[in-house]
């Protein structure tokens, strides 16, 4: 279990708005650390610290092709997450429900 990554690492790794930023553009491919850096105000050095922090939260796995590091996102910790919610989206989906059921009785009641 030493090795399990929890969703406090994962909504740890969130919190930062580059590491989000990072993996928004891994949703279109693979890419190196250098090619993540480009967009932002950072060193490669930087850039390449956030992505460390995401591989140890599971989001990002590194591979090597050639003489390049490629970083690629990894699904499964967002998915951890999505299920997580599941259950608070379940309880506002039943309170949007009620609340409309509210406003159609009160529409339908004559002035």
């Amino acid at each position: 279990m030493a090795n399990q990554i929890s969703l406090d690492d994962t909504f740890a790794a969130l919190a930062d708005p580059t590491r989000r930023a990072i993996l928004a553009r891994l949703l279109d491919g693979e890419a190196s650390v250098a090619e993540l850096a480009q967009p932002f105000a950072l060193t490669v050095r930087a850039i390449s610290k956030h992505v460390g922090v995401l591989e140890q939260a599971g989001l990002v796995t590194r591979s090597r092709a050639a003489q390049k590091h490629l970083s690629r996102i990894e699904l499964k910790p967002l998915r951890d997450i999505d299920r997580w919610l599941d259950g608070y989206r379940k309880l506002w989906e039943g309170r949007f429900d009620r609340m409309e059921d509210l406003l159609r009785r009160g529409a339908d009641k004559p002035e």
